[in-house]
């Protein structure tokens, strides 16, 4: 017995968790990455819960944020809006994209700034 027991340490480790290690290298250990992975989903939700603290805020601030919402489904209800009137009025529709293609360059690009930076 102890002539397999040292050659058995030898190969495997003294402890048994040569085995293990050896495994972990091809493998990843599925607990620590479950840990890993619960640590991670924790603190993203401790940061949006930080991030999302309300505190009480004046009518003006309550305005602003309205405000300052608006600028994207206003700009996609009327891209729908346009589209359905290029359905209906042909006419109305080409006048109002020959007024668009007079807008210069310059402006067009200041209002890209402006909306995709909201």
């Amino acid at each position: 017995m102890g002539l397999i027991e040292r050659m058995m340490g030898i190969v495997f480790g003294g402890g048994g968790n040569m085995i293990r290690e050896t495994a972990q290298v091809f493998r990843p250990n599925s607990e620590a990455s479950a840990q890993r992975t619960a640590d991670y989903d924790q603190s993203a939700m401790s940061q949006f819960e930080a991030e999302f603290q309300f505190e009480r805020k004046g009518w003006f601030d309550r305005f602003m944020d309205g405000l300052n919402r608006l600028p994207r489904p206003v700009l996609v209800i009327s891209v729908l809006a346009l589209f359905l009137a290029a359905l209906f009025d042909h006419i109305w529709f080409s006048d109002r994209l020959q007024g668009l293609a007079q807008v210069s360059e310059l402006c067009l690009g200041t209002i890209g700034v402006i909306v995709w930076d909201c």
